[in-house]
């Protein structure tokens, strides 16, 4: 009877830690890559989305000089 209890309880608080592990969905954005030439907007990636870690790591992704083109992340 106590290894019953014993598995139960273990097993609830396994269900709990895997349940407050997962990142949150409301924590998503929809991201791409624009890129300029002079200020003036020449092409758009698709939107792709981005959540938790992943959208952390596109945000702080600095934008790229490449001769007159910026390339440069933006997310809504």
């Amino acid at each position: 009877m106590m290894k019953r209890k014993l598995f139960f309880g273990t097993a609830f608080l396994f269900i709990a830690w895997a349940a407050t592990s997962c990142e949150a969905i409301s924590g998503c954005k929809i991201c791409n890559d624009v890129t300029s030439e002079n200020g003036t907007v020449i092409n758009t990636s698709s939107d792709t989305e981005y959540c938790g870690a992943a959208l952390a790591t596109k945000e702080a992704t600095k934008p790229i000089n490449i001769g007159t083109q910026t390339i440069k992340v933006e997310c809504r």
